[in-house]
């Protein structure tokens, strides 16, 4: 079965973006669910989100689970293009509820009330480049639909 969901080329740009996202967003999503890197864990998140920010619950739930487990998924290419999706609506909540204020670039020299919002620019440009693309090569996005599928070969046998 095809699906212009998980459909994409065997191409290694889409690739890097996909893997390189994923990477940087795993820790920041582990922060949120598991705690780890001293982060608050998911009940903390959810406090914070609803009751600083004023996120609804059903959204402030949404956020660490999109980080965590779309950063997952963009690493092993599974859904790509929805993890991808759930990057972009997360960084743009960031940059319009808290980071916009603080300008654009990273606080660096601390002299600034908080980080501005240039990483989430480029996370944006990484996940969209996946959004357009899909998960690139060596993703299971790329197993499960690879011309092998569509020719009655073996899907996993012409994806990689």
């Amino acid at each position: 079965m095809r699906s212009t969901l998980l459909e994409t080329q065997h191409d290694i740009a889409p690739t890097i973006a996909r893997v390189g996202l994923g990477i940087v967003m795993f820790p920041h999503g582990a922060q949120k669910v598991l705690s780890w890197f001293g982060g608050p864990g998911f009940v903390g998140t959810i406090g914070f989100l609803h009751g600083m920010l004023h996120i609804p619950t059903a959204i402030a739930v949404l956020d660490p689970i999109a980080e965590f487990a779309g950063a997952v998924a963009l690493i092993i290419g599974l859904l790509s293009r929805v993890a991808a999706f759930g990057t972009v609506c997360v960084m743009l909540t960031a940059v319009s509820l808290v980071h916009y204020s603080n300008g654009f670039f990273m606080n660096w020299s601390g002299q600034q009330k908080g980080e501005g919002f240039e990483f989430h620019l480029l996370a944006m440009a990484l996940a969209l480049i996946v959004l357009v693309k899909g998960g690139g090569a060596w993703s299971v996005d790329r197993a499960l639909t690879a011309e092998g599928a569509r020719t009655g070969g073996s899907p996993a046998s012409s994806a990689f």
